[in-house]
């Protein structure tokens, strides 16, 4: 599990009940078991999933699977409207595409 940019320290500031089960689906992602809901997050890139928390209020935790080697956690966020802000879809995808050029550049070394 790597977390990119602010995404772990985001989830530590989400209430108790929220975090736990955070761990949760992310342990199960990591067993090969399927998260509990979920959807794909197209509009941030291939392979994004995100991971819908209900714990009162509503958190969300997008992450990537399309690698081998681990699972990145791109962003995390409570939710507070039914439509998921461009701010927080534009944040994801720049650590994703910063992840992207990140593996290229080492590939080529």
């Amino acid at each position: 599990m790597l977390w990119l940019g602010s995404s772990r320290a985001d989830v530590r500031r989400f209430a108790d009940l929220a975090r736990g089960r955070v761990g949760h689906e992310l342990f199960q992602i990591q067993q090969g078991l399927a998260p509990s809901d979920w959807k794909p997050m197209t509009s941030v890139g291939a392979g994004v999933i995100e991971l819908r928390i209900h714990a009162g209020e509503e958190f969300r935790v997008l992450c990537t699977v399309r690698f081998e080697e681990a699972i990145y956690v791109l962003h995390a966020f409570e939710k507070r409207t039914r439509q998921t802000r461009r701010v927080d879809v534009a944040l994801a995808r720049k650590r994703l595409r910063d992840l992207i050029g990140s593996r290229r550049r080492s590939q080529e070394r």
